[in-house]
C-alpha cells in the first residue's frame, strides 16, 4: 500500500498535537500539585484540559490519555496502528512534562515519593474516575446523537475537575497513564505503584467502551 504525503502529514499533526495537549495536562497537574495549591488544582487542572481539548480536537481527537485512546479504540473509532502511536507521543509528553516540572521546581521537589497505603482503594478510585472521563468523551465526543455539539471541552473538562475533588484523595486523582508517568517522575507516586494507574485505567476505560456499546447498540 502507498501511503500519500496527504495522509502522513495528517498522522504527523495528530501526534504533534496530542503531544502537547498531554504536555501541557501534565505540566499543570505537575506544577499545582507541586506547588500546593490545594483545593484550586482541579480548577487549573479541568481548565487547563478543556481548553486543550477545543484546541486539538480537530486535529487528533484530543485524546491527552492512553486510557481515553483505549476507549476510543475499542469503540471502533480509530486502527490500533495509530493507538500506538497516540499512546507513544502522550507517553513522551508526560515524561518530557515530568522533566521539566522537576527542573523548575527543584528546590521544592520531595526527596522521595511516598506509596498510596491503601492500593485497593487507590486502584477503585482511579478505575472509577477514568469510566467517568472516557464514558463522558465517548458520548459527547464520538456519538451521534451528540455530533457538532459545542459543549464536549467543557463536559470532558468538568468531569476530570469534579472526579479530581470527589474522590482525587484516594489515588492522586490521575486516570490517565501519561499523568501517571510525569508524576513518577517528579516524585509526587510511587514507581513500584504504577500498575495501580495502569490497571484502573486501562480497566475503567474498557467499561466505558462497554457501556457505549450497550446503550447505543445502532452507532457503528
Amino acid at each position: 500500500m502507498i501511503v500519500s504525503p496527504k495522509s502522513t502529514s495528517m498522522g504527523l499533526r495528530k501526534y504533534i498535537t496530542e503531544f502537547i495537549g498531554t504536555f501541557f495536562l501534565v505540566l499543570t497537574i505537575g506544577m499545582v500539585v507541586i506547588s500546593g495549591k490545594g483545593d484550586f488544582a482541579p480548577i487549573a487542572i479541568g481548565s487547563i484540559l478543556m481548553t486543550m481539548i477545543f484546541a486539538g480536537a480537530h486535529i487528533s481527537g484530543a485524546h491527552y490519555n492512553p486510557a481515553v485512546t483505549m476507549a476510543v479504540l475499542l469503540r471502533g473509532r480509530m486502527k490500533l496502528s495509530e493507538a500506538l502511536m497516540y499512546w507513544i507521543v502522550q507517553i513522551l509528553g508526560g515524561i518530557v512534562a515530568g522533566v521539566l516540572v522537576s527542573y523548575l521546581l527543584i528546590g521544592t521537589m520531595p526527596e522521595a515519593a511516598v506509596g498510596r497505603e491503601d492500593s485497593t482503594r487507590a486502584l477503585i478510585v482511579d478505575l472509577i474516575g477514568t469510566l467517568a472521563l472516557a464514558y463522558v468523551v465517548l458520548n459527547v465526543a464520538t456519538a451521534k446523537g451528540t455530533a457538532g455539539n459545542s459543549f464536549y471541552g467543557i463536559a470532558i473538562g468538568g468531569t476530570v475537575l469534579a472526579m479530581a475533588t470527589v474522590i482525587g484523595k484516594f489515588s492522586g486523582g490521575a486516570y490517565n497513564p501519561a499523568v501517571a508517568t510525569g508524576l513518577i517522575i517528579q516524585k509526587t507516586f510511587c514507581l513500584s505503584q504504577i500498575w495501580i494507574y495502569l490497571v484502573g485505567a486501562f480497566a475503567g476505560a474498557g467499561l466505558a467502551a462497554l457501556v457505549f456499546k450497550m446503550n447505543n447498540p445502532d452507532d457503528k
